[in-house]
């Protein structure tokens, strides 16, 4: 019994250690409304300490709510639980906090004995984005006085290629941008996407209209709704009157990038929007006109999209008018040549040197390299070279970035698997960190899109690049 006791504290004491670390606002409060966990990240969204909580009955602690208004006592009465509900407040330190909490009742053999509250910090996010807004809206009342002022900086000039299936594709778009039909358009990431789209913008009878960019990839669900479609004051806690993207687009073009990674239920609303040429804010009943080209673009082809659930296929066909696929960097090796040869011209007018190339031995490397990140990869791998090479110099191979070498060069692997064989852990260990390398370089740092592409949780993520 002593034995079960002490196993039972140690997991507690585990599982309390564990919470803590989390870094997300968590409250668990007991059947009586009576707070048993409270962490530092939830007292920090709230301006509070934990010892003011903790103990505390809900209504005490925070005396602003109610029966009514607290989702932890809700959930208790009910014993249903309450998804991404959208939460703007001040805390008692004067902040600002917009959260998106999920509150689940907790059961233990058939009986309710609790409730959990997960918040999310959203606070950045949502000012980056409503000054997003703000900017775009004011650069919207600048633009109708200067109509020589476009939003979009590529044109199809800017372009370059020597691949025939991309110069179709060029001229195509090109084509494509003198009517008003949605456009859809596929490639991998860095595969210069947003190029395409405001070269189409540049080219269009819109170009002295708006040119507005959405990424749907970059804004949790629920506020994303109000950035697409504006809020209006009352909607939720701390909503104010804000017009959304679809309003500022007026006129003008609207480019959705990974729409596949917009929430389901939301695409439905969008799908409203394209079909009936209409917007409502948030909280609000009053049908808006809108004027709106629409191009959207997918990081995955469309039909697997689809079979993943991740597209609606009404959606996809009102938004499929035109359609184009953008190939590969490792599809157009041609293309690699030309395009070394024009981003060291541009980075020895950028950093002041008169860099004359690569050595064979490097351009067999890059040559052989599948470039995962496409142009963009390409663009980066060769500035970090820039960096480091001599003035009046050729780029000697070991400048590469690492992981252009390590994975693409088999007289290497086959030299260093003739002197030492490592231990399986070992190989698996570098092996993964190669894996996190390319996928960090693959999203330019962001933690979370790379966790996105590897498959795991970004806290699983961040956990391994320490270890590493």
């Amino acid at each position: 019994m002593i034995t079960l006791i002490s196993k039972s504290l140690e997991t507690a004491e585990t599982l309390n250690a564990i919470l803590k670390t989390i870094d997300e606002g968590i409250h668990v409060v007991d059947a009586d409304g009576i707070t048993i966990f409270y962490n530092s990240v939830a007292a920090s969204l709230d301006g509070l300490t934990t010892d003011e909580v903790h103990h505390h009955h809900v209504l005490d602690a925070f005396p602003s709510l109610t029966k009514e208004t607290s989702t932890l006592l809700k959930v208790i009465e009910t014993g249903k639980p309450i998804y991404n509900e959208h939460q703007s407040y001040t805390n008692r330190k004067g902040k600002q906090i917009d959260t998106v909490n999920s509150t689940l009742p907790l059961w233990l053999n058939g009986e309710l004995v609790g409730a959990v509250e997960v918040a999310k910090d959203l606070s950045k996010i949502k000012v980056l984005s409503e000054q997003l807004i703000d900017l775009q809206k004011k650069m919207k009342v600048k633009k109708k006085t200067n109509k020589d002022q476009p939003f979009a900086a590529y044109h199809f000039s800017d372009i370059i290629t020597t691949d025939s299936e991309l110069k179709e594709v060029k001229l195509q778009c090109n084509q494509a941008s003198q009517t008003n039909s949605p456009i859809m358009l596929f490639g991998e990431t860095g595969t210069g996407k947003e190029m395409f789209v405001q070269a189409i913008h540049n080219s269009s009878q819109r170009v002295s209209q708006p040119f507005v960019v959405q990424n749907c990839a970059a804004i949790p669900g629920p506020l994303l709704e109000g950035i697409l479609f504006g809020t209006t004051k009352g909607s939720f806690t701390g909503a104010i009157d804000r017009p959304g993207v679809f309003e500022l687009a007026d006129g003008g073009t609207l480019f959705l990038d990974e729409l596949n990674s917009m929430p389901v239920e939301l695409q439905a609303k969008l799908l409203r929007v394209v079909q009936e040429g209409v917007v409502e804010r948030i909280g609000s009943h009053v049908s808006r006109s809108v004027d709106v080209r629409i191009i959207s673009a997918l990081n995955e082809r469309p039909d697997v999209c689809m079979d993943k659930g991740k597209l609606r296929r009404d959606l996809y066909y009102r938004l499929n008018v035109v359609y184009f696929e953008l190939p590969p960097l490792r599809d157009r090796k041609r293309d690699i040549a030309y395009l070394v040869n024009y981003f060291i011209n541009h980075f020895n007018l950028k950093f002041g040197k008169k860099v004359r190339g690569f050595t064979p031995e490097a351009e067999k490397l890059i040559q052989r390299y599948s470039w995962p990140g496409n142009v963009r990869e390409l663009k980066h791998a060769i500035e970090h070279c820039m960096n480091f090479a001599e003035d009046d110099s050729l780029i000697e191979a070991s400048l590469l970035p690492k992981h252009v070498t390590i994975n693409n060069e088999p007289e290497v692997a086959i030299r260093q698997e003739l002197t030492t064989i490592p231990s399986l852990r070992q190989a698996l260990g570098d092996y993964e960190k190669q894996i996190i390398e390319m996928a960090l370089q693959h999203t330019s740092g962001n933690i979370l899109q790379a966790a996105k592409i590897l498959g795991v949780p970004r806290q699983t993520l961040q956990y391994k690049i320490k270890q590493k």
